[in-house]
């Protein structure tokens, strides 16, 4: 039988902002989900959700086999599971000490700052640094409102139990993340529920009405991607409006 190595880096690739790590502390602390669930503050869906994340990024079970019925067996880790907190501790306790070793140097904090959202690396060419400024309900879901730099607001859609695994809170730097291909590119484009739509000015276009990838400028320092239909005229400089739906847009924590 082929053994199967855990992945514990791909299980730490984003730093443990958020509660998943410390739900499995818990869990580890009390025997039990539910009672993890309650001491990190999350719901009892929340906190299998984490397990289950976490689980899929390792590649193998993190917890043993539960005994009892849904909400009241207990549960304890696996070797794995050890091992990943074990890991987790090494990695928290190494990053302190880099960032502190900076801070005693000669660097700007605002130069600190920015390394510290570094470690984020995802496919999505899309990533713009913004303040969630408020949450509301909307469709069983929660609709985060978060703020560019410029002022302009745009709009996620996430479960209530992200919200919760990542501590969502007014006031938190985040980075909204969104593929470039979720991007929509024309002159005028006409606001539709659901969609976010900014206005930006063109960087970079593909030959007259062919179509294809559109960089654009929202300020100097913002920059977003996507593309346009074929037969649509585009010129660098000018205005243009990019539309993408909130669904596609995913949130990130910054330290």
């Amino acid at each position: 039988m082929k053994t199967i190595r855990p992945r514990y880096k791909a299980a730490l690739s984003e730093e443990s902002t958020d509660k998943r790590i410390e739900i499995l502390k818990s869990i580890r602390e009390f025997g039990s989900i539910s009672q993890a669930a309650r001491e990190v503050g999350v719901s009892y869906k929340a906190a299998w959700q984490a397990v289950d994340t976490l689980s899929n990024l390792a590649g193998v079970p993190l917890l043993e086999k539960l005994v009892g019925g849904a909400g009241g067996g207990g549960a304890s880790l696996s070797q794995a599971g050890e091992n990943l907190l074990l890991a987790a501790a090494s990695l928290q306790k190494a990053r302190r000490e880099a960032f502190e070793k900076m801070e005693s140097s000669l660097l700007q904090e605002s130069a600190i700052s920015s390394l510290k959202g570094l470690h984020v690396r995802t496919s999505m060419r899309n990533q713009l640094p913004c303040e969630l400024v408020s949450l509301s309900p909307k469709h069983g879901a929660l609709r985060a409102g978060l703020r560019l730099s410029n002022g302009v607001k745009v709009f996620a859609l996430i479960t209530k139990e992200s919200a919760q695994l990542m501590g969502l809170d007014k006031g938190m730097g985040l980075l909204a993340l969104f593929k470039a291909t979720a991007v929509r590119v024309a002159p005028v484009l006409a606001l539709t529920e659901g969609f976010n739509v900014l206005v930006a000015s063109v960087v970079r276009a593909p030959p007259r009405r062919r179509g294809g990838e559109v960089a654009l400028s929202i300020t100097p320092e913002l920059r977003v991607v996507g593309f346009c239909a074929s037969g649509t005229v585009l010129g660098v400089g000018e205005r243009a409006m990019v539309m993408f739906e909130e669904s596609s847009l995913v949130i990130a924590l910054r330290e």
